[in-house]
């Protein structure tokens, strides 16, 4: 299949659209009087995790949604941190904690993940809303995963029947990744480290999402001609002409074969800051939900 085939998926502009639906939603909230609210917590100064957290704050205030900062030292300890959720888990006027990640070394990630009411982990990341997602409940679901799903939906439509494999099995992506696609009715495989001949898995999928975290892995000679290709990865390379962002995908072979990608940057990423703030428009209602559900 020739490059004039190939369709770029606009992450840019469907997000805005999804960033629209969010700004609704929080003006039909605040006619009841409700202002959802989401906390961002960075510990240290990863400059990478900086830019992400202003981003979020952005998006966020652009959307009506209030945010509140909190920034803590590099020094900050795990307790100290966990200080700080249990007050804005407890703190009825906070809809949304996302603490950013990574954290420093000496502070357990999982721990602190969990510690994060889940009616408020806008991350989607606490056990209970990943049990709760493959059991098919109401319940927030990974921003990046559910920006891949709407990128499909407004690509290919209706995904019922299709092959889709999804390349990493992380807590983050893959599996989460791979339920979604599940509940769409689509038949799934997921492709990681130790599968044996994984291109030629690859090559059998109608739909390949690739999220291992190696650039340029995925070349024409895994895809089957007309597949569309959702490229969760972003590199950050060094090239003769400076550094630049990369995707797992090797886009130019890619393109070449499949029917439709996601290019990086401008793909999967504004999807998942996007989804972020669907999420706490979603938790908000779901603690109204809860909060009506005390009363009776």
């Amino acid at each position: 299949m020739s490059n004039s085939f190939a369709k770029d998926i606009d992450g840019k502009a469907i997000a805005a659209c999804v960033l629209e639906e969010v700004a609704a939603d929080v003006r039909e909230l605040a006619l009841h009087g409700v202002t959802p609210a989401l906390a961002v917590v960075l510990v240290g100064s990863d400059e990478a995790s900086q830019v992400y957290v202003r981003n979020k704050i952005l998006r966020a205030e652009q959307a009506g949604i209030r945010s509140l900062e909190y920034r803590l030292p590099n020094t900050t300890g795990q307790a100290e941190l966990l200080e700080v959720i249990a007050e804005l888990n407890a703190d009825p006027l906070v809809n949304g904690i996302l603490v950013q990640l990574p954290l420093p070394a000496s502070i357990n990630e999982g721990v602190v993940i969990h510690a994060i009411d889940p009616i408020k982990d806008v991350d989607g990341f606490h056990r209970h809303n990943v049990g709760g997602l493959v059991q098919g409940q109401e319940v927030l679901t990974p921003c990046t995963p559910s920006g891949c799903m709407r990128l499909l939906e407004e690509t290919c439509g209706d995904i019922s029947g299709k092959h889709a494999v999804v390349i990493g099995r992380s807590n983050i992506v893959g599996k989460p990744m791979a339920t979604l696609l599940l509940q769409a009715h689509c038949s799934v495989s997921i492709v990681h480290s130790r599968s044996v001949d994984a291109a030629a898995l690859c090559r059998l999928a109608d739909i390949v999402v690739a999220a291992v975290g190696r650039p340029g892995l995925i070349d024409a000679s895994w895809l089957k001609p007309g597949a569309v290709v959702i490229d969760v990865g972003i590199n950050r390379i060094d090239t003769p002409e400076g550094s630049r962002l990369v995707g797992d995908v090797d886009y130019a072979s890619a393109r070449a074969v499949a029917s439709a990608i996601t290019p990086v940057p401008g793909g999967v990423g504004p999807m998942t800051i996007a989804y972020l703030l669907k999420n706490t428009v979603i938790a908000t209602r779901l603690q109204r939900k809860s909060a009506l559900m005390e009363k009776i």
